[in-house]
């Protein structure tokens, strides 16, 4: 296993966790506490004053307001199904699956009407969609988001990758695009719009209403990583000096906007927008009307600052049952809620973008929909780079092909040697990136980084060595041999684990990428150091290996 998967292994265990650990029933929101700005230093008080909720109600209830467009779709697409087959049940047998579903999707772009269209599209799994999609031609992409309704439209956008989406609205007319952006939930907005290049964004949210296009600015001017990025900005606000009458008239005047949201708990903010309560909404089913929502809200909830990274959030959501946390500024303000699935998503896709990128994808994405000479370029830009690096471990089996040639032995045991040598560096490198993620060292900490890797380095490589010894002269009957690969295996793992903790550092201080680069330099330069090792002992022992 390489550096980069034990790094993104470690990452799909916080994420089978949490998807193990998930039940509604008992998750609750983010309520009692100071706000969550350092981690992890700011989790002060203990679990009990956390594990809060309403304290004359009892048992933590799920979280705040939940956007029905923030869950994936096949998981509402779950429930209107579920309402469905109350009306018209169905069999097995009537429901035929289409294998070929853009071949249909392309009939009805040309010869059905839009109902008909949207129907179909409707009926397509989640996956589906995405594989018909992505099937049609680049020209018919436009032309069926232009027949869909802005609405249907927008949940066909929602099924893609946000690198699909992004090309399939790059595609449309500017009123069109603005029109399927409007249908799409904040943080969606912001991704897409993100992905797209400056022109085109800004002439979509030229179209959009101002607020509105206001709000995906703020969005987009944060990274994908981090809180602000992550929000969603569909939260129900409560004035502290608003009467339970004053909340519940606002709640029946904006039903239609709210129909689509799963309305668990509103946030109460004062005078200056700062957030200062959370106000679960079944508490207005226990008190008189002329009650003021300042003395039934859950006071000093905890929350986080836009700044937080994806790392100190998952921390956090894995030291709290909630389903989501309230995001505020510098100076307190209410701008949105973090949803842990959120975090889940965008903890996956940090990890799928690793391992792509520890496998020569420069960019961290590659989907067989882009187009061809972009792909080709970005994997032999990673390649041609792999060439000339390899030449270096060529040139060293070339110089010594005299001692290769006279005792061919060592021809069995130089991939030993590279291979086992590259894994300890690759638990090395897998280990500093952990650390540098978690900021438990920093670029500067070489030296540090370096001894504590050496002293494992010469535990492992002794032990390693002596196996590897034992083995050549079991097969070649010459101790000397057990000798030579014994040694440079040992030398060489010292090597390859002091490269693999500090080359991470050295990438990371000179701002370059470690989950690119690491894994290029470790292999060759510890496949170089391994033959050099190994030629360059057998030639001093030529004599004796003969």
């Amino acid at each position: 296993m390489t550096g980069i998967e034990q790094r993104i292994a470690s990452r799909s265990r916080y994420l089978t966790r949490r998807f193990s650990e998930r039940s509604d029933g008992e998750r609750h929101s983010a309520f009692s506490g100071p706000t969550f700005s350092k981690l992890p230093t700011a989790f002060p008080m203990g679990k009990s004053t956390l594990r809060c909720g309403d304290p004359r109600v009892g048992k933590p209830r799920p979280l705040v307001i939940r956007p029905a467009r923030a869950l994936p779709v096949a998981v509402r697409r779950s429930f209107a199904d579920r309402e469905s087959m109350t009306h018209e049940p169905q069999t097995i047998d009537k429901l035929e699956p289409n294998e070929r579903p853009w071949e249909e999707l392309h009939r009805l772009s040309q010869e059905g009407t839009p109902a008909e269209l949207a129907e179909y599209v409707s009926a397509l799994s989640t996956v589906d969609q995405a594989l018909a999609l992505s099937r049609l031609d680049a020209r018919e992409r436009p032309q069926l988001l232009t027949l869909l309704p802005a609405d249907e439209a927008a949940e066909l956008i929602r099924s893609l990758t946000e690198t699909q989406a992004a090309q399939t609205i790059g595609m449309l007319e500017t009123a069109t695009a603005a029109a399927i952006v409007h249908e799409l939930p904040s943080d969606e907005q912001a991704d897409v719009l993100g992905d797209l290049s400056t022109a085109q964004a800004e002439a979509i949210l030229q179209a959009l209403p101002q607020a509105e296009a206001a709000a995906a600015r703020e969005l987009t001017s944060f990274a994908d990583d981090v809180a602000g990025g992550l929000m969603i900005r569909e939260v129900l606000r409560f004035h502290h000096e608003m009467s339970v009458s004053d909340v519940i008239e606002q709640l029946s005047e904006r039903a239609e906007q709210y129909s689509d949201q799963d309305v668990w708990y509103g946030y109460v903010c004062d005078d200056q927008d700062r957030l200062i309560g959370v106000l679960p909404m079944r508490n207005l089913l226990f008190v008189k009307r002329s009650a003021r929502v300042a003395n039934i809200m859950i006071p000093n909830p905890l929350s986080v600052l836009e700044s937080t990274s994806l790392d100190a959030l998952i921390e956090f959501f894995d030291s709290h049952a909630f389903l989501g946390v309230p995001v505020v500024d510098a100076d307190g303000h209410l701008k949105g809620v973090v949803h842990r699935e959120a975090v889940d998503h965008e903890a996956t896709r940090a990890v799928e973008s690793d391992y792509l990128k520890s496998q020569g994808i420069v960019g961290g994405e590659e989907l067989r929909t882009m187009p061809l000479w972009l792909r080709s370029r970005r994997r032999l830009s990673w390649l041609s780079v792999n060439v000339l690096l390899n030449i270096g471990a060529a040139g060293v089996i070339a110089y010594f092909q005299e001692t290769l040639q006279a005792v061919i032995a060592l021809a069995v045991f130089l991939p030993i040697i590279s291979d086992m040598s590259g894994c300890s560096g690759n638990q090395a490198v897998a280990v500093s990136m952990r650390e540098l993620s978690l900021g438990l060292i920093r670029p500067n900490e070489m030296l540090r980084v370096w001894w504590q890797e050496a002293s494992v380095g010469l535990i492992n490589g002794a032990a390693l060595g002596v196996l590897v010894a034992i083995v050549a002269i079991l097969f070649a009957g010459n101790p000397y041999l057990g000798l030579v690969v014994g040694v440079a295996l040992f030398a060489n793992t010292i090597i390859a684990v002091s490269m693999g903790g500090t080359v991470p550092l050295l990438l990371k201080r000179c701002g370059f990428d470690p989950a690119v680069a690491s894994g290029p330099l470790l292999t060759t330069v510890t496949d170089m150091c391994g033959f050099l090792l190994v030629l360059g002992l057998a030639t001093l022992l030529l004599e004796k290996l003969l």
